[in-house]
């Protein structure tokens, strides 16, 4: 990705801007929102990304869109890649934000892969089992995988733990090829 570092660059401003001000909490909502909003409209991402459309009505259309619904700070996001000619990144920098303030407030994704979608009851004890894990709660990321059967595997960062049917049934069949086991005839 080729504009990583300058997305990076306005992210970290924008952080900045947000902790002086205590607001980051909500500035990261608000990069959620635009994130998943652009993302799920394809309309708005070619608009962001046209050469053709000037900057200026790039912004008036982000602004009717989130006038009402985002914070101050976030809203002059928009003025300042209008004035750079940068209203492209607005995507990349919603989620290098999202980025960079979970890591400051210490909080990891954790993918969780089941077989059937996560339940609170589960949910819950995903979220105990990750606190035991690494000390620290961790945003879930929910991927339904029917192969493996039952159970779940868990992965927080480098930390893997899989507590999956399919993943005993493997050791099962590992134990009975290294064994020797010679069967009564």
């Amino acid at each position: 990705m080729k504009d990583a570092r300058p997305a990076l660059r306005y992210a970290k401003a924008l952080l900045n801007l947000a902790k002086e001000t205590k607001v980051e909490t909500e500035v990261n909502m608000d990069m959620q929102l635009i994130a998943s909003t652009i993302t799920n409209n394809n309309d708005l991402m070619v608009l962001l990304n046209s050469p053709v459309i000037k900057p200026s009505d790039k912004k008036k259309v982000l602004k009717k869109m989130f006038s009402n619904q985002i914070n101050v700070i976030s809203l002059g996001l928009f003025d300042l890649l209008q004035e750079n000619k940068r209203m492209n990144l607005l995507l990349s920098i919603a989620k290098q934000y999202s980025i960079i303030f979970d890591f400051l407030k210490r909080v990891q994704i954790a993918k969780v892969t089941t077989a059937v979608p996560l339940t609170e009851q589960l949910e819950n004890k995903v979220m105990d089992k990750i606190v035991e894990l690494t000390g620290n709660k961790a945003n879930l990321e929910n991927i339904i995988n029917p192969a493996i059967l039952g159970g779940f595997i868990l992965r927080v960062g480098d930390v893997q733990y899989d507590a999956s049917i399919s993943n005993h049934l493997n050791e099962l069949r590992k134990e009975f090829d290294n064994s020797h086991y010679i069967p009564k005839i």
